[in-house]
């Protein structure tokens, strides 16, 4: 979803995704008009520090330490981009860990209360991979340890990952009308097996109007997701919005799936992927890639005041097994659900005309700037 500036495969590919998308029905015409809870204007983040490593010109998954901070490349083509790279807190390459054999799509981060890294090979543009994967990188390891995953239903794109208390991975999926869902592995992770999958549920976010370089794409969309240091919240990220959920049991699936979120507006970032909490779980804290901006332009971190939080009890400590699917409770903001939403029959054809006039304008905007 690139305007300016060198389109790579990858990032054509993720245009041609959200055009189809929107034309085969996934991004119904409530997105488009439908009024939202956060609005154009909001503030934007304070400056921490800018990447000036060449190397990270497409961030797509970050992690805060004690150190600085943890970042991982979108699927980069270059070998010497293909790596985990660990940076001060100045932003500044301190050191890289290189995959034993190559990703496919790597998208998002998330670290776990012993320090172990955990890298999402999640992301599938195409909608065609046999299976996903997670590599882990434990607190010494010299090399990351890939554990393959497989889907119950079909292949999915997905660009968030989530821990919960026990330390499961949990796959957040990319959607396109604000409504994601939520997988986890139905058995313990093994390196010489693919684990299948289980789907725990679904997430609808509000709907918004935060201004962002993709319109109303840019809202119905999950790039990113974090817990807070102490487990007691998550945000999940679009290209325009944070939205916080409470925690207060430990159970992330059935805060994601029954909770209200708080918004933070991110508006304007380039192309923000990225989310995660400071270690003092006082801030949110973005960055966006700047492959495709103007000549000089650097990743910059972003920081966010993070939404006051009404949780009280501690998380869970305790394994849990794998829940049975939740029922969908649309968040705050949505008017009704979907099949709630009606529209007036002599607007569906205008609408319908808009969104097939707006496709095609993005998609060669996408690719004949290449």
């Amino acid at each position: 979803m690139r305007v300016r500036g060198r389109l790579t495969w990858g990032r054509r590919a993720r245009a041609g995704a959200v055009v189809t998308a929107l034309l085969a029905g996934v991004l119904p015409p409530a997105v488009v008009l439908a009024p939202g809870a956060a609005t154009a204007g909001a503030a934007a983040g304070t400056p921490v520090c800018q990447v000036r490593d060449d190397r990270l010109r497409e961030i797509s998954g970050m992690v805060a330490t004690d150190e600085g901070y943890v970042v991982i490349n979108d699927g980069a083509d270059d070998e010497a981009r293909r790596r985990i790279f660990f940076l001060d807190q100045r932003c500044a390459v301190a050191r890289t860990v290189s995959f034993p054999s190559r990703p496919r799509d790597t998208e998002d981060l998330a670290i776990g209360r012993d320090g172990t890294v955990w890298v999402a090979d999640i992301g599938d543009n195409d909608r065609s991979r046999p299976t996903v994967g997670v590599w882990r990188l434990a607190p010494g390891a010299k090399q990351p340890v890939l554990h393959r995953m497989t889907y119950p239903d079909r292949p999915h794109d997905a660009e968030a990952l989530l821990l919960d208390a026990s330390g499961r991975p949990l796959i957040v999926t990319k959607g396109g009308s604000g409504t994601v869902f939520l997988y986890a592995p139905a058995t313990a992770l093994r390196s010489d097996v693919t684990t299948p999958l289980t789907a725990l549920g679904q997430v609808t976010v509000p709907s918004t109007t935060t201004s962002n370089p993709f319109s109303f794409l840019g809202r119905g969309v999950i790039t990113g997701a974090a817990s807070a240091p102490d487990g007691r919240r998550v945000v999940l990220r679009s290209y325009a919005d944070a939205f916080e959920y409470d925690v207060p049991d430990g159970d992330v699936v059935r805060a994601l799936t029954t909770g209200t979120p708080r918004i933070t507006p991110l508006p304007d970032e380039p192309q923000g992927e990225s989310i995660t909490y400071s270690r003092d779980g006082r801030s949110l804290l973005t960055v966006s890639e700047s492959a495709g901006q103007p000549a000089g332009t650097r990743s910059t971190i972003l920081r966010y005041p993070a939404t006051a939080s009404t949780a009280t009890a501690a998380p869970s400590t305790e394994s849990v097994d794998p829940v049975s699917p939740t029922a969908v409770r649309p968040a705050a903001g949505e008017i009704g659900g979907r099949a709630g939403r009606t529209w007036p029959l002599a607007l569906g054809a205008g609408t319908l005309l808009f969104l097939l006039g707006l496709a095609g304008v993005l998609w060669w905007r996408h690719t004949a700037r290449r």
